[in-house]
């Protein structure tokens, strides 16, 4: 007999803390008894028990996994229609749908009314070939979702106990054999890609398995490895019933479908907010929670500091532009605004000296001619306090939208009114 190595290979491991319930096969009762797994890291088992509901173990930030027994679970291979897998399918409006479509394709099926079933479609479905739809007593896994979530244990995610290969698996034509159940009572799951039947550990039940079960290994619980190593000689493993819910646990499978999509949605929504407030409040946060503040106020600082010291700045070139205008024209006693009076009083001696400043006339003009050249000779000219309106002969003339262009860029207000180009002398430019 061979033993399965430890389930404990490093690459496997998970940060996460997580309680891994397997559901019995009856209704939640006081005194029902829930098989559970307790793993610090998803691959090592801290704690197994069998123990009623209210005495599972309880931590607030740790995951639950609810996994659903083999023999609770049929399986059935579907092909939808054609657009029925689209992207997003469970979103609002379409889940009800696609829960429509299962029904149909399903019903002839079924010894249950599809109304008293919960379905779930395997993950990764394909539009393009047939994928395994898991079904299951919906009364049943309700009542057992609400019995956690009274006792404070949420549940994050339903896995199935064992599930068929999925189209694209690396083992999808393989079969797997797991001996299960007590020693009254063994069993056999079976799983292939033609699904999966529980069966007998029996010599009756060895008659009914698929072709490819003889070279199959085996998986067996150490209660029942005895015997399934008399009908399997050779090619039986041990595995636990901790070391088979871990590995459930870490499928891609997630049960929470259709009805239960939206309980799954708050669920999350509630770990989050416990995870917030966790951060919060909790004591073991502390430390973090006054590193943060110590950050937010070392970034208040240095903002505070900067905006110092560009004021400073600021205020040094006012000093400056004010020592020049007083060095530059003595005549000046007061600053007000120190580049407004300069560029007055250098128009001021320009006019003195003679020279025209770039309000007069005939400065615009000169700029106009020079910067419109193909312009046809304005037929009347106005000149009034530095505005120079141009009467021109043709207003439709391609070469004018260039030319108030580069007036513009001059610093001209430039504007085009009926048949007169209006000039304005350049603005004053202020800091």
């Amino acid at each position: 007999m061979h033993k399965l190595p430890p389930y404990n290979d490093a690459a496997q491991k998970s940060c996460m803390s997580s309680l891994i319930v397997t559901l019995p096969s009856t209704l939640p009762t006081a005194a029902a008894l829930c098989s559970a797994v307790w793993t610090e890291d998803g691959s090592t088992a801290q704690r197994h028990l069998d123990t009623p509901l209210n005495l599972l173990p309880h931590t607030p930030d740790a995951e639950v996994v609810v996994v659903v027994p083999a023999t609770q679970l049929s399986w059935h291979r579907v092909e939808f229609p054609k657009g029925t897998l689209e992207r997003g399918f469970f979103q609002e409006g379409n889940a009800p749908r696609l829960r429509a479509v299962i029904d149909g394709l399903l019903e002839d099926r079924l010894l249950d009314e599809p109304a008293q079933l919960h379905f779930a479609i395997q993950p990764q479905a394909r539009a393009d070939a047939p994928n395994w739809v898991a079904a299951c007593d919906r009364a049943w896994l309700r009542s057992w979702l609400a019995a956690l979530e009274q006792t404070g244990r949420p549940v994050a995610r339903i896995v199935p106990e064992l599930a068929p290969p999925s189209d694209g698996a690396p083992d999808t034509n393989t079969v797997t054999l797991t001996a299960m159940g007590t020693a009254e009572q063994p069993q056999l799951v079976c799983a292939s890609p033609q699904g999966m039947v529980v069966l007998p550990l029996a010599h009756g039940g060895m008659a009914l398995l698929p072709p490819g079960a003889e070279a199959a290994a085996v998986l067996a619980e150490p209660v029942v490895a005895a015997l399934a190593e008399q009908f399997f000689s050779g090619r039986v493993s041990l595995q636990t019933a901790a070391q088979r819910a871990m590995a459930a646990a870490q499928s891609g499978w997630d049960l929470a479908q259709f009805d239960l999509l939206r309980t799954r949605s708050t669920r999350r929504r509630k770990q989050m907010a416990e995870i917030a407030n966790d951060l919060l409040q909790s004591p073991r946060w502390k430390p973090a929670r006054w590193a943060v503040v110590a950050l937010l106020l070392a970034n208040l600082v240095g903002l505070q500091v900067w905006a110092w010291k560009e004021e400073a700045a600021l205020a040094a070139k006012r000093t400056a532009l004010r020592e020049i205008l007083t060095m530059t024209f003595p005549d000046v006693r007061v600053v007000v605004d120190a580049p407004l009076q300069m560029a007055r009083a250098v128009a001021d001696l320009q006019r003195q000296s003679g020279n025209a400043a770039s309000g007069d006339l005939e400065t615009m003009l000169g700029q106009f001619q020079a910067l419109a050249p193909d312009i046809a000779t304005s037929n009347a000219i106005e000149f009034v306090a530095g505005e120079l309106r141009l009467k021109l002969a043709d207003p439709s003339d391609p070469t004018l939208t260039t030319a108030i262009t580069r007036l513009q860029a001059q610093g001209y207000n430039v504007t085009l009114d009926a048949d007169q180009l209006v000039l304005k002398q350049p603005q004053e430019r202020r800091p």
